[in-house]
């Protein structure tokens, strides 16, 4: 085997890059190790151009069981399926890192395949950016990288930034930030983050000490680049021709500013002068391929929309840089049938979310190379059908786009949902796009606050989410920060950046480019500017529903919570689950045991409790002196034993039935008398010692009667 090795130092660990002849047919392949993780990422290029009217890159993120060191999968299937909703948001960290740095106008499929090899205490997700990066840089697909990726995580009281920390050091409870920061030298490409209300002057010291890092690992992946790095291709890439563009200037370049400036919904009006645009232009250049006039009128409402916003201060839909969009709220009415529900509208993007609660066995189990078999007990799924963008389309299933958007509101969420200790109920909310014009996902973030508060969950604190965008100018250096993007500002605009969170706080962030990369300050102002809007929206919310009801729907499920022992689980649940499931059968409940003796008991109509009291009766344990009443089982010449529990006995000697002396058990007990006892000695066997005439002195006398 041919191979190449260099390192370098990242935060703590060694950082070491190979390339070899493993993959040696892919145009470019790298292998990174961090610790015990590694990484191998391909990049091919089709020499065909796509006939499709987009870039085609292609990101697949392959875990591999083995990585782990484990044989997973079902037990009727034991290797990988499809990919993971953590493999796919993986996947997306990659393509929205590296999309900005290809060139525009590139037609040939591109294919990233990042197979996870070894996985130990350090996240792939970051070396899968960083062998993607060489393994493109190294080869002749044209590019204008590298890029750099490093995580970032902080301990709450701490002034320390920790780079790339271990998986145990981003679970513990004290840690308040968990930071994905990609970028070129001084500038970002893409951030992702899930915080625990985190302040906007603490996140702007880690995205300076990522920026820090970044530096250092872009100057070795491009030393590496330089001495192995294969001369680029050239690519043809066509561009309108000279026709097209003075027909343009022609019909539309005079009619263009006032169709995009209106009052009428930008997204609308911009479509009518394409529409009118592809209409003159297939006329009067029937021979113009036509995907090369869509281009270039995409291009030129590009310009037309930064020049407004730079120039003159002009967003489409004429509101200040700063100023939100109507924002409409409202918690639950849409029917008795649901534990909560929330519509949020912020202009034409409307928003339903619905909240189901469920027992904890209504938990998502998670089976995964990252970290160990563990329970979900909070979800967030994200549906975008096509009628909410006016289109007709395949409804039911999901696809990238969907699992990245509900899993960004679920990470926004995920701060404030109590513990399973305070609200032992699994949480799963479903937030439906009902019309998109700008940030769905944010959206999201603000119905599902209102859902939570409607079904009367015991947040810590409301949550909001606003997106911010960015127009800029490369040459000058100028840009213009938006607040509340619409469609035409995403679509056109370079930056799209979310940032979710409470009043005391960022919860989560996100963001995506257009650009080769945008200034770090740039950033930092829009996540500052999202403050602002965020209070508004959560003043809207709050005025809607201040806090969370005081009780839940009354369709939900009751769910009791009572602690035992460890070691009396078994008294519990008995041979083969004899004993829990005869409880389950006969009050309709259900229950779940976990290792420290948490019990969870849920049901409805009562029957929770009567699981309850029949549990407790399983576990109780007898004090001496306690006064009891029960049932004669069984007589014998010494006594009788009386059962005071659903496995307890205890005997009463014959000495103990009454004061004056009597011949036999028999003339006073017999089985199934209910009598009352007082537990008087249990001995070192647990064997309890009963009596009755301490209790009640003259129960023989009254037999006789």
């Amino acid at each position: 085997m041919e191979k190449k090795k260099f390192s370098t130092k990242v935060g703590d660990k060694t950082l070491s890059v190979e390339f070899n002849d493993l993959a040696d047919q892919a145009d470019g392949s790298a292998l990174v190790r961090y610790g015990n993780t590694t990484v191998l990422a391909t990049a091919v290029m089709s020499d065909k151009e796509s006939s499709m009217g987009y870039f085609p890159l292609i990101v697949d993120y392959e875990e591999k069981f083995y990585a782990s060191g484990q044989i997973l999968g079902s037990r009727f299937m034991r290797r990988e399926g499809r990919p993971s909703d953590e493999a796919i948001l993986s996947a997306r960290l990659v393509d929205r890192t590296i999309r900005p740095l290809f060139q525009e106008g590139i037609k040939n499929e591109v294919q990233i395949v990042i197979t996870v090899l070894s996985i130990d205490e350090d996240d792939p997700d970051i070396l899968a950016i960083l062998a993607t990066s060489l393994a493109i840089g190294t080869s002749n697909i044209p590019w204008n990288g590298p890029v750099s990726a490093v995580r970032v995580g902080k301990t709450k009281g701490c002034d320390e930034i920790m780079i790339n920390p271990k998986y145990s050091e981003r679970e513990r409870e004290d840690n308040e930030l968990d930071l994905v920061v990609c970028g070129k030298e001084n500038a970002l490409v893409m951030l992702e983050a899930g915080a625990k209300e985190i302040s906007e002057e603490n996140t702007e010291k880690g995205l300076k000490e990522a920026s820090g890092e970044i530096g250092k690992i872009q100057e070795f992946q491009k030393k590496i680049i330089k001495e192995i790095g294969k001369e680029k291709r050239i690519l043809n890439i066509k561009k309108a021709s000279k026709e097209t563009e003075e027909l343009f200037t022609k019909e539309i370049e005079n009619i263009l500013e006032k169709n995009v400036f209106t009052k009428i919904p930008g997204k609308e009006s911009i479509e009518n002068l394409k529409k009118q645009w592809m209409e003159k232009a297939s006329m009067s250049l029937p021979d113009e391929d036509g995907s090369l006039l869509e281009e270039y009128f995409e291009k030129k409402m590009d310009e037309a929309i930064h020049k407004g916003a730079l120039e003159k201060d002009l967003r489409a839909d004429g509101r200040a840089m700063d100023e939100l969009r109507p924002l409409y709220a409202k918690a639950g009415g849409i029917s008795e049938m649901l534990h909560g529900s929330g519509i949020f509208y912020r202009g034409g993007t409307h928003i339903l979310s619905v909240l189901t609660l469920g027992g904890p066995s209504d938990a998502l189990l998670i089976d995964g190379i990252e970290v160990a078999q563990y329970k979900k007990h909070f979800m967030h799924h994200y549906n975008f059908p096509p009628f909410s963008v006016g289109e007709v389309g395949r409804v039911g299933g999901f696809n990238r786009r969907m699992i990245g958007h509900g899993a960004l509101a679920e990470k926004a969420l995920s701060a404030v949902i109590p513990s399973k200790e305070e609200f032992p109920y699994t949480i799963r909310i479903v937030s439906e796009a009902m019309a998109s014009n700008g940030s769905t996902s944010m959206g999201s973030v603000c119905g599902s606050t209102l859902a939570l508060m409607d079904a009367g969950v015991p947040i810590k604190a409301p949550v909001a989410g606003i997106a911010m965008g960015l127009m800029s100018e490369k040459e000058s250096g100028k840009y213009k920060v938006l607040t509340d993007i619409q469609g035409p500002e995403d679509h056109y605009g370079d930056m799209d950046c979310k940032v979710a969170g409470t009043k005391e706080g960022i919860t989560a962030i996100q963001m995506d480019i257009k650009l080769e990369s945008v200034p770090t300050e740039a950033v930092i102002e829009a996540i500052k500017k999202a403050k602002d809007a965020r209070f508004q929206i959560l003043e809207v919310i709050e005025k809607e529903i201040a806090k969370p009801r005081e009780n839940i729907s009354k369709n939900a499920p009751e769910i009791v919570m009572i602690k035992i022992k460890p070691d009396q689980i078994g008294t519990v649940i008995g041979t083969g689950g004899k004993i829990i499931n005869a409880i389950k059968e006969n009050t309709g409940a259900d229950i779940d045991i976990e290792d420290d003796g948490s019990v969870f008991i849920t049901g409805k109509n009562g029957g929770a409790e009567k699981a309850k009291e029949e549990i407790e009766a399983l576990v109780k344990e007898y004090k001496v002196g306690e006064k009891l009443s029960g049932e004669v089982v069984k007589i014998t010449d010494f006594g009788a034993f009386v059962k005071i529990g659903p496995n307890t006995e205890g005997l009463v000697h014959i000495s103990e039935i009454s004061p004056s002396r009597i011949e036999k058990v028999e003339d006073i007990l017999k089985i199934g008398d209910t009598v009352p006892i007082i537990i008087k000695d249990i001995d070192d066997k647990g064997r309890l010692k009963l009596s009755i005439k301490e209790i009640d002195p003259n129960f023989s006398s009254k037999k006789d009667k």
